[in-house]
Formats: structure tokens, sequence, C-alpha cells
């Protein structure tokens, strides 16, 4: 585990306050194996105060906890229909808790925060301590498909130029996060989201892109026309421009938010020093890279030559 007393500014982005002067937010999702999803509430609630209300036999809310709001569920839309009502096949609420009982043991559970301010995330890791030890386990991936461990990330500010600052830093980086994210396993690299195009790739660290967000945008539904990527911007442009993302995405499963969904960790509970920091501490050599615009300039010519 990292001692976070010696470790304060390592673990600040660069930009610690949005352009609104408050600080910036995280929200995690945390995907895992084994505990059941009343277990692990209540095991939350125990160690962190609040109260646990029920949605469904797979869903539970956490109100009042002292990090905040959470819920955990299994992460499968089929079995709470009550949230989905237009999804087909519609099981009713006794088919959908059967069904979920029975593919509990290959299915994951998520546990979702509330964004929370980033100088509280090392206390996630007692999150994970607690979910450890009422059962959940993971070692990254389940077949082929990532355990992940997702963060939404505040932007520092809400424009364009941010927004592509942010993907150049991403994508100048991307295989070494890759590399360090899959530990030099080849099933843990299968799991984790597809590179972005080649050609969408070139476009972006040209010096010269710098689009308006209407041809941002567009480019990027273009290129990917998915949520599974390493930093996934739909949820972020659908919130910016949602009539835009849904004419090109009718059916896509996007929740808007004004927050980067970074997709690429993955999530390791099975093993007891696994920590969320790491993570983390990854995402901030994009952050560092955003804030340095010269940095970019220079690397998309190098990229470009």
């Amino acid at each position: 585990m990292h001692d976070i007393a010696l470790l304060p500014e390592a673990l600040n982005p660069p930009i610690l306050k949005r352009a609104d002067g408050k600080l910036r937010q995280v929200g995690l999702e945390i995907e895992f194996l084994g505990a059941s999803v009343s277990g692990a509430a209540r095991a939350i609630t125990r160690n962190f105060g609040g109260s646990v209300e029920v949605e469904d036999p797979h869903a539970f809310r956490i109100c009042g906890s002292r990090l905040g709001d959470m819920s955990i569920e299994m992460d499968l839309r089929h079995i709470h229909p009550e949230r989905h009502p237009n999804l087909r096949p519609r099981l009713n609420r006794y088919a959908a808790a059967w069904l979920g009982t029975v593919i509990s043991p290959f299915v994951p559970r998520e546990l979702i925060t509330s964004p929370m301010p980033v100088t509280q995330l090392p206390e996630m890791d007692e999150v994970v301590q607690t979910l450890r030890e009422a059962g959940a386990r993971g070692r990254g991936a389940v077949l082929l498909d990532s355990l992940g461990l997702h963060l939404n990330i505040d932007p520092p500010r809400l424009d364009v130029a941010t927004i592509t600052a942010f993907l150049k830093a991403l994508l100048l980086v991307d295989r070494r996060l890759r590399r360090e994210t899959a530990r030099g396993s080849v099933r843990l690299t299968l799991a984790l989201p597809p590179e972005y195009p080649k050609a969408y790739v070139q476009r972006v660290l040209s010096p010269d892109y710098w689009p308006d967000l209407t041809r941002f945008t567009a480019d990027y539904l273009e290129a990917n026309p998915t949520r599974d990527r390493a930093l996934d911007l739909l949820p972020l442009l659908t919130y910016l421009d949602e009539e835009h993302v849904r004419s090109v995405l009718p059916h896509e499963k996007i929740n808007p938010r004004p927050a980067f969904h970074y997709r690429l960790p993955q999530a390791h509970l099975s093993d007891p020093n696994w920590s969320i920091l790491p993570d983390w501490e990854r995402w901030l050599i994009v952050e560092r890279l955003a804030a340095t615009p010269d940095h970019l300039w220079e690397a998309g010519k190098a990229e470009a030559s």
C-alpha cells in the first residue's frame, strides 16, 4: 500500500481546481466477483456508515457514507428491468431476480461511487479492503473481458481545447499505459479496450489539430462509435452536445456527464497488495502532459515527421 503522507504532491493533478474554483472530483467504478451485492453493500455501511436501500435483488444503494453515496449492482442490464423498461427482451422482476442468482458466479458486480474530491481518493483503498474482506475477488479480467477500475474525472475546464489536449496526451502515452496495465500478461492485454484507429491517432496528434466542438465530435464519432476506448469521451461529448451524439449512436448506452471516463485500468481484488493509486498516478502522466501545450505541440510535430 502507498504511504499517502509521503505522496501529497504526487497524487495531485497539476490543475487541482475547476474553472469555477471548486476542487476537482473523481468518481470510481470497481468491478469484482465473489461477494454478493447485498453482502458487499452491508460491509461498506458497517465500515463507512450510511444506510442501505434495495433497488432490486441485485442492485443496492448506499446513502450517506463518509465517502458519499454509492451503489453496488450486478453489471447486466437485463436483471434490472425497472431501470431499463425499453430493453428487449424485458424480463419481469421475478424472472430477472432468478436470472441474476443463476449467473452470479460469472457476471461481475460493480461498485459505483458518487464524485468525491480528488484529495479523498486514497481513502478508496479502505473500501477495496472492505470489499476484499466481504469476499470480493478478481484478477483483472473475466474470460476476455476486463474487470474494470474506471475513473470518472472532472476536466479542469469544459471546453474543446481542454478535451483535445487531454486526448492528445492520452494518445501519446497510450502504449506505455497499456503495457503497465497488462503487467506482461497476454490474457490481460486481450481484455484491454481496443486501440484507437491509426489514422485517427495521426489526425489528432497533428500539431494543427485544434478543432471546434462540432468538428471534434464528428471526428470522434466517425472513428470511435463505441464506449470501448481507453479514454471514453462519449459521456462528456453527450453532455456537451447530446443531439449530435444521439443522431449517430441512438441505441448506445451512454450516461451524459461532464467527466473524462478513463476505462483502461483493471481491478485486482484477489491481490492483497493491489491499490487504486498506481493507476491514478498513471492517469496523472496524462494530466501533466495535457497541462503543457508546448510539449504536446513538439510531440505532435515529432509524430508527424
